[in-house]
């Protein structure tokens, strides 16, 4: 724990027994304690305000309504608050209150005082309900994880476990859905990434450097009845020296946080290396643990230095591999604003010395090493096979930024960009005349938008519109908007390029020479897609 806190608080261990987490598994059902259940316990305000950090309107829902099982799970593990002991019993039947206090999870008052039914007991974990939809349906489970800010009352210690937050949904949704043998959970945290990776794979290794977070993340996958993870203590690669697997996913310690005294460094998001350096380090050891044809799937941060682009910088650590690799860059923050958020995210407050302080010493961190910003996006990398498909490899070299607002991906990316990497193959084997010949048709999430000065009957601006995937907005001129329009896989890409040369009187070379280009990227997009 963080010097200064409490010797109340501190963690006890977790232990995943078997018998326990059975017996836990059957009373979370009974009570009902799934997302939608807690969203109609307290309502869809309360719930907003717990998630801006605030429990008044949960406790006054909660107030309102009768006890019950679900209430007491909720008071406890969601908001983060104490219960008496014959409260606790009565949403334990199964598993019994003692066995739930030895499993870690919860705490009596004070030493001598918890066996009295109107003593209190105290929540020592973070345990909710996580709903999810992938590519084979949709689920939940119960995660644990370690108390957030708001139940403990103080800044979150060093050794946090963190629980589901938005980079964790982001990650899930970016796995490609495609069955494998293995996969590696590279700094798996709570485990979330490897029980996602385990419904397409199968057998997982997951690892971390925290023996306390692989200690929840086995009893999160023993909690769900999730079997085939190998859970494993090291730092990066180390535990899997010598191994390749057909999909590393992870979600690694990648902020950016000074190498300073006095300075928090925290276990789940600190990689304890200066600057991106840990990053980098992950990236570069990828093409040794992928299997030819096996892909990976990471978030990042990385920096922006003066003159130079950080993008550019991504770019440079893959220089010397042969990897395929695409690079998107979803947000770019400033010093100051990083700063600030990465402070905030470990409990300590705008407008204290301590805040003032460790903004001082970011801010220096940066200034030292000539920092103008920092980027946070995501990472694609495939190895690419020995003999691929058609005779090449795809070459896939791709740093783009998309700040925009992405398409309806209800199941997440992952589907995308298996897409992206199957178009880059299927690219890859096709030289101009190989697609010239080729049949394609327009994507079933594609729409055109077309905009007209006022008396005009010539539109002024085609735009096409992908609905789902990134959701690219790709502005057309005449020609490439009727050849999209033409493709419905009956006729080829040479035919549709004919018929409009004809049709427009242009030279059909020249009409190639421009569509041939943008009809790749179409298809790289998947506004285009090779007909059956």
């Amino acid at each position: 724990m963080s010097a200064g806190v409490d010797a109340v608080h501190t963690l006890p261990s977790i232990v995943a027994d078997p018998a326990v987490t059975t017996a836990l598994a059957a009373d979370l059902t009974a009570a009902g304690f799934t997302v939608e259940r807690l969203d109609s316990l307290w309502g869809a305000e309360a719930a907003a305000s717990l998630h801006r950090g605030s429990r008044v309107a949960a406790l006054r829902a909660l107030a309102a309504r009768e006890a019950t099982p679900l209430g007491t799970l909720a008071t406890l593990f969601v908001l983060g608050l104490p219960v008496t002991r014959s409260e606790a019993a009565a949403a334990f039947p199964t598993t019994g209150i003692d066995a739930v206090i030895a499993a870690g999870l919860l705490r009596s008052e004070g030493e001598g005082e918890g066996d009295g039914a109107d003593a209190l007991v105290h929540p020592t974990v973070d345990l909710r309900p996580y709903a999810f939809v992938d590519d084979l349906g949709a689920g939940s489970w119960w995660i644990v994880s370690d108390l957030g800010e708001l139940a403990l009352g103080h800044a979150i210690s060093e050794e946090h476990v963190l629980g589901i937050g938005g980079a964790t949904t982001t990650l899930s949704g970016l796995q490609v859905p495609v069955p494998v043998e293995r996969v590696l959970d590279l700094g798996t945290g709570c485990g979330i990434q490897a029980m996602h990776a385990r419904r397409f794979a199968d057998q997982v290794v997951a690892t971390d450097i925290s023996r306390r977070a692989l200690d929840i993340a086995r009893f999160n996958a023993q909690l769900n009845g999730i079997d085939g993870i190998d859970f494993r203590f090291g730092s990066l690669f180390e535990p899997v020296a010598g191994e390749r697997f057909d999909r590393i996913v992870s979600n690694p310690p990648f902020v950016i946080t000074p190498r300073r005294e006095g300075v928090p460094s925290y276990e789940y998001r600190d990689g304890g290396m200066v600057g991106d350096a840990l990053v980098e380090t992950v990236l570069r050891g990828l093409s040794d643990h992928l299997e030819p044809g096996g892909t990976a799937q990471l978030l990042g941060n990385w920096e922006y230095h003066w003159g130079v682009d950080g993008l550019d910088r991504v770019r440079g650590w893959f220089a010397d591999t042969d990897l395929d690799v695409w690079v998107i860059e979803r947000e770019r923050q400033d010093p100051t604003s990083y700063a600030e958020t990465w402070i905030r995210d470990g409990g300590t407050k705008p407008g204290t010395a301590e805040f003032d302080t460790l903004m001082g010493a970011w801010l220096d961190d940066f200034a030292d090493r000539r920092v103008t910003g920092v980027g946070f996006g995501y990472i694609v990398v495939r190895r690419p096979l020995p003999e691929p498909v058609g005779g090449g490899t795809s070459g896939l070299r791709r740093f783009e930024r998309v700040p925009e607002t992405l398409g309806s991906n209800p199941a997440g990316l992952g589907a995308t960009v298996a897409r992206v990497l199957d178009a880059a193959a299927w690219l890859a084997a096709h030289d101009d005349a190989a697609l010239a010949a080729a049949h394609l048709s327009v994507a079933g999430d594609v729409t055109e938008e077309r905009y007209y000065w006022p008396g005009n009957d010539d539109p002024t601006v085609m735009t096409l519109v992908q609905g789902g995937g990134l959701g690219r907005r790709v502005d057309a001129d005449t020609a490439l908007a009727a050849f999209v329009g033409a493709c419905d896989g009956d006729l080829s890409v040479a035919a549709i390029i004919g018929a409009l040369a004809q049709i427009t009187g242009v030279d059909e070379q020249a009409l190639a020479a421009d569509l041939l280009p943008a009809a790749r990227n179409l298809v790289l997009d998947g506004l285009l897609v090779p007909a059956a």
